[in-house]
This record gives C-alpha cells, sequence and structure tokens, in this order.
C-alpha cells in the first residue's frame, strides 16, 4: 500500500506545535519598505517573534526603527502580521496622508523619513538623497508626483 502524502502531512501537522506553526506561516517575498523588490534572504529582522524579510540592511534598519507603521501601512506585504493587529496596537498607529517618496515611487516613508516643506505642505522623502534630488527642479518633481497620484497632500 502507497503512503499518502496529504494524510502524513496532516498527521505531521497535528503533532506540530503551535510555536512551531508561526515558522510555517506565510512570509512576505517583497520588500515592505521597496515594495517593488524581492526579499533577499539573508536580509532578515524579527520583530514580535515574527521574522520579516527585507531587500537590503538600509530597510532592515528603517523597519526595525518604525516596524508598527510598516506593518499598518503595508499589511497585504506582511501576511505574517495578519490576527495581530491588536495585540500589536496598530489602532494607535496614524498613517500619513502620503504613502510613498515623490522621487522612488515605490518605496514607502514614514514620520520619521527627511521632509521639507513645500507649497505650505510637509512632504517626505524615502532618503536624503531623494530629498536632494527633488531639490534640483521642485516644480518639475511635484507636478510629476502629484500626476502620480503621489502626493495628496498637495490637492
Amino acid at each position: 500500500m502507497k503512503p499518502n502524502p496529504s494524510l502524513l502531512l496532516a498527521v505531521l501537522l497535528s503533532f506540530t506545535p503551535a510555536f512551531a506553526m508561526k515558522t510555517l506561516a506565510q512570509e512576505n517575498t517583497k520588500c515592505p519598505i521597496m515594495t517593488d523588490d524581492d526579499v533577499d534572504t539573508e536580509e532578515t529582522v524579527e520583530f514580535e517573534g515574527v521574522k520579516v524579510g527585507l531587500c537590503c540592511g538600509k530597510c532592515g534598519k528603517l523597519f526595525s526603527a518604525n516596524a508598527r507603521y510598516y506593518i499598518k501601512a503595508v499589511p497585504d506585504l506582511l501576511p505574517q502580521f495578519k490576527g495581530m493587529e491588536a495585540k500589536l496596537g496598530l489602532d494607535k498607529i496614524t498613517l500619513l496622508p502620503q504613502k510613498f517618496c515623490p522621487m522612488k515611487t515605490k518605496s514607502l516613508i514614514c514620520p520619521g523619513s527627511p521632509s521639507l516643506e513645500y507649497k505650505g505642505a510637509k512632504i517626505y522623502f524615502f532618503d536624503q538623497r531623494a530629498l536632494d534630488k527633488w531639490k534640483l527642479d521642485p516644480e518639475g518633481n511635484a507636478k510629476r508626483a502629484i500626476e502620480a497620484g503621489l502626493l495628496p497632500q498637495l490637492k
């Protein structure tokens, strides 16, 4: 008689402790900060006992400093935190109206990101290099970012 793989898996899972089940949970495949980049399997951080994959060390530092904000901002990219919203106090986190950098358009910003005032509104940038690039042509960059829907605070 041939062994049934589905039955074997079911039996194995029935004896797997709850803490080990968490490691079997779905992990992120895209960086939660540079959202277009794939996760580098060697770039991970742990938050509240949950592993988070990132694309680089810079994103690891940013995530570690603002984990709750990023988890709330991109829950679809971090499925391993589903169901932990109350435990993490995500209801106490207020998201900014702006989500992405106007220069690095797939990179998330957070309240601690570099920023400047532009026409009475605070604009956030992924990093200082993006802010410096903005300064080379603020009018043109603002126009492109507004057209792309990246700066809701300037509507």
